[in-house]
């Protein structure tokens, strides 16, 4: 499909709208609460979302919402906003800029449209089918990697993988340069791939509020997103997911997933 100018404006009004929310709670002691799955929740995510869900309602009344925090707001449209108001809360919680807010627009259960702001920083990655990733207003473009075994591997952390995804991400890590692999940084981890700063990113049980914003910043920067088995991420996928910088690792990469030897 293609984007009006139009959708791309509201989506950075609302990245502009959660930014606000979240500010002035940034490494201000704010407390957190346990969610029913023990990840915490702060009164920051539930501004950030409530702020973007207000503008959604008067611009947007026919979008179905689909929040971190409040869940799904079915509209008639059959296009959905898919909002994560801080994706990284730990990050947040302990004072380290690399959380972001993730806006992605579904349609048809494929992401069209997305963006990661990183709100103290100031830093904004904007991808839309059929336009290239800007990075604050500049092209982002990823960056080659000649061999499986020169790249650069990130992911949150090992505790988000089970011991069955553990093992076959254990595989990958063993086949690139895992002297120089990344823990830590959620949805920056993604953005540092599409600028050309990271060649792999690996994890497992992620969300479509996790995921959705990230597909089309990576593929409008060179890059490629799929789940573990090489096939192109939608809102029925199970929450493995791999990005690449390089395209042409593709094929290295989900094999040496397949194996955990």
């Amino acid at each position: 499909m293609t984007l009006s100018d139009a959708d791309i404006a509201l989506a950075l009004r609302l990245a502009d709208a959660a930014g606000e929310a979240v500010r002035p709670h940034f490494r201000s002691g704010i407390a957190a609460e346990r969610k029913g799955d023990a990840t915490p929740v702060t009164l920051a995510d539930r501004a950030a979302e409530e702020a973007m869900r207000r503008i959604l309602k008067a611009e947007a009344p026919r979008d179905t919402v689909i929040g971190e925090e409040f869940g799904a707001a079915a509209g008639t449209s059959g296009r959905s906003w898919v909002l994560d108001p801080i994706d990284g809360t730990a990050s947040f919680l302990a004072g380290r800029p690399i959380f972001g807010t993730l806006i992605a627009l579904v349609v048809e259960g494929w992401p069209v449209l997305g963006v990661i702001d990183q709100p103290i920083l100031r830093e904004r990655w904007i991808g839309a089918t059929g336009r290239p990733t800007t990075f604050n207003g500049a092209p982002a473009r990823t960056r080659a990697c000649r061999r499986l075994s020169d790249a650069t591997l990130a992911t949150t952390g090992p505790q988000y993988f089970d011991d069955h995804d553990g093992a076959h991400f254990m595989g990958l890590a063993a086949r690139t340069d895992h002297k120089r692999m990344v823990m830590g940084g959620d949805c920056y981890n993604y953005a540092l791939l599409a600028s050309g700063h990271l060649d792999l990113v690996c994890e497992a049980g992620l969300k479509l509020h996790d995921w959705a914003a990230l597909v089309p910043v990576i593929e409008g920067a060179g890059g490629t997103m799929c789940d573990w088995n090489g096939d192109p991420l939608h809102a029925g996928s199970d929450g493995h997911v791999l990005a690449l910088g390089d395209p042409a690792r593709l094929e290295d990469a989900v094999e040496a997933l397949a194996c955990n030897h």
